[in-house]
C-alpha cells in the first residue's frame, strides 16, 4: 500500500535502477512500518524545471494507508534524499516531496480495496 513514486531529470541504468529502487523499497517499509511485500516503488524520466533553472531535479510521491505523520514524513524525505543525492547527485534542495495520507477504501488492490 504504500507507494513511492520517484519522476527525475537523470536516465538511469536498468542495473542501478533496479538497486536503487530495492534500498528505497526497504527503507520505506522500515521508516513506515509497513511489510515490504506491499511497497511499491517506481521511477520515471521526467523533464523539469526548477527554481527557473534545468539540471538534476526530482518529484517524489509518497502515498501510504495511514503510517504517514510530521516525524515519518521527515525521515523519509532525509532517506529520499539522500540515496538521491548518493546515487543521482541530485542535491537535496533540487528534490520536491510529496506526502498523502490515502483512506484504505480509495486504495485498489488484488481486485479489491483496502478499505
Amino acid at each position: 500500500m504504500p507507494l513511492v513514486k520517484i519522476d527525475s531529470t537523470v536516465t538511469l541504468s536498468e542495473e542501478v535502477r533496479k538497486s536503487r529502487l530495492v534500498s528505497l523499497s526497504r527503507a520505506t517499509a522500515e521508516t513506515l512500518g509497513k511489510p515490504e511485500q506491499y511497497v511499491m516503488v517506481t521511477f520515471g524520466h521526467a523533464a523539469a524545471l526548477m527554481s527557473g533553472k534545468g539540471g538534476e531535479a526530482a518529484f517524489v510521491d509518497v502515498r501510504s494507508i495511514g503510517g504517514l505523520n510530521s516525524e515519518v514524513n521527515r525521515k523519509l524525505s532525509q532517506k529520499i534524499c539522500q540515496l538521491l543525492q548518493e546515487v543521482l547527485g541530485i542535491s537535496p534542495e533540487r528534490v520536491y516531496l510529496n506526502f498523502t495520507d490515502v483512506k484504505g477504501v480509495n486504495w485498489g488492490w488484488n481486485g479489491d480495496t483496502f478499505g
